[in-house]
């Protein structure tokens, strides 16, 4: 493993990097799973967000919205394109959609022999996109009491452009 696994529910979602409990997972949960492996000596890293049984109406617009979110930071990533303005494109939208204040981390970090390594994919970040950069893009809005959503996936920047490493679906899966 590339680093130890997260797994949390309900209310624990709500933190970013809550810390996993005894209580036993229950009907209407979200689950929060971030892991990575080490292949060849490179990181990875994905988070999944599931529910447990059922969704409610403001899970589901949520989970939406950090799934849209996620996909413009993907579109903003170009070749030269300033690492902040990817944070921003998810950024906005996440505000634009009311929940502005519950998206509380950068929008990723580099990966590579390390888990997070150069460069820190928050707002403010001019650095540049050239090919051969791999990072995260993940996204996530936590609402206290509630619960919280992230999805993360890992990518790496060709001379054609953003290449979506990670293969896992990103539509809400309700387990039962």
């Amino acid at each position: 493993m590339s680093f130890a696994t997260t797994a949390i529910s309900g209310a624990k979602t709500a933190s970013p990097h809550g810390t996993p409990g005894n209580k036993k997972i229950e009907k209407g949960d979200m689950v929060l799973f971030d892991l990575g492996v080490i292949y060849e000596g490179y990181c990875s890293d994905i988070t999944r967000t599931v529910a447990f049984k059922s969704v409610t109406d403001e899970q589901q617009k949520i989970y939406d919205t950090v799934k849209v979110a996620q996909q413009k930071a993907i579109d903003a990533s170009q070749l030269g394109t300033a690492t902040g303005e990817i944070d921003k494109a998810a950024r906005r939208y996440i505000e634009q959609a009311g929940y502005g204040e519950y998206f509380k981390h950068r929008i990723g970090h580099g990966l590579g022999i390390e888990t997070h390594e150069y460069p820190s994919m928050h707002e403010n970040n001019k650095l540049e996109l050239k090919a051969g950069m791999c990072y995260t893009i993940e996204p996530g809005i936590y609402v206290p009491g509630q619960g919280g959503v992230r999805i993360e996936d890992m990518i790496f920047m060709t001379e054609k452009g953003a290449e979506i490493l990670t293969e896992s679906p990103k539509e809400l899966r309700i387990i039962d």
